[in-house]
């Protein structure tokens, strides 16, 4: 719970102790939330979660992340640490794992035509190409 208040900073919408589960709001007050349950020593399967922001936000959740020594890294995995675009879609986003090993992304949808063809590049590419249209 610290890591998604602390860390990620949402907003706790309730805590059941009874249940052990707590849920969080996601984009502001009863716009969407992230149930967390506790669950007893056997294990779980590692989950992937994506939040969505806006594309002047990312960066600001990117520079929160590396504050907060949250190890971030790119859809393909690589060295280089930036984020990537989509283009089918197109989005680009940051991934980051939280501490029970769930793969959390912040992803912003953009606001370009879809280039599918182009697959998955950086965000400086894509901007370049997308400047390069006007």
């Amino acid at each position: 719970m610290a890591f998604y208040e602390n860390v990620l900073d949402l907003k706790l919408g309730t805590l059941d102790q009874k249940r052990r589960v707590a849920f969080y709001w996601i984009g502001g007050q009863n716009v969407s939330m992230l149930g967390l349950w506790e669950q007893p020593s056997g294990g779980f399967a590692p989950q992937h979660f994506a939040f969505e922001v806006s594309q002047e936000d990312l960066e600001q959740w990117i520079k929160r992340l590396v504050d907060n020594q949250i190890e971030i890294h790119n859809f393909l995995n690589t060295d280089d640490k930036r984020p990537l675009v989509f283009g089918w879609m197109p989005a680009v986003s940051i991934y980051f794992p939280d501490p029970d090993e769930h793969q959390l992304e912040i992803i912003a949808t953009l606001p370009d035509r879809a280039r599918p063809e182009v697959g998955i590049v950086s965000w400086a590419e894509w901007k370049k190409m997308i400047k390069s249209d006007s």
